[in-house]
């Protein structure tokens, strides 16, 4: 899997990484079992702090996409509860939804975006 930081950006490095490996987990570039490389790799190979690659690991962590072992690393392991999911879901999509509004996107142009989105990660899933 290959990860691209924009350093440019405005979003904090930790956010673009923890975005990064949940897309490569929904397009299967990472999958169930996988190991995360270590903190001190990862830091090595993007060019960042190890602290940096630690909380975005920790977020995976809290967020139900990895678990952390001593021995073993990052260790890709999905929470399946799918309650917790939508609830989430439906939390983040509010905000989504209200800038949406606010620009003027209307309900069918943010499905289509959605089914598009949808159909981007079903294809590299070969579904």
């Amino acid at each position: 899997m290959i990860i691209r930081i924009d350093f440019n950006s405005d979003e904090a490095i930790y956010i673009q990484l923890r975005n990064q490996i949940i897309i490569g987990i929904a397009n299967s570039q990472i999958r169930e079992g996988d190991n995360l490389p270590s903190v001190r790799d990862l830091a090595e190979d993007i060019g960042i702090n190890m602290h940096t690659v630690n909380k975005a690991y920790t977020i995976l962590k809290q967020e139900g996409y990895v678990k952390l072992d001593r021995r073993k690393g990052a260790v890709i392991s999905i929470d399946a509860d799918k309650y917790k999911a939508i609830m989430e879901m439906t939390n983040e999509m509010k905000v989504i939804l209200a800038k949406a509004i606010c620009r003027n996107i209307s309900c069918k142009e943010a499905h289509e975006i959605v089914d598009k989105i949808f159909m981007e990660y079903e294809s590299d899933n070969g579904l």
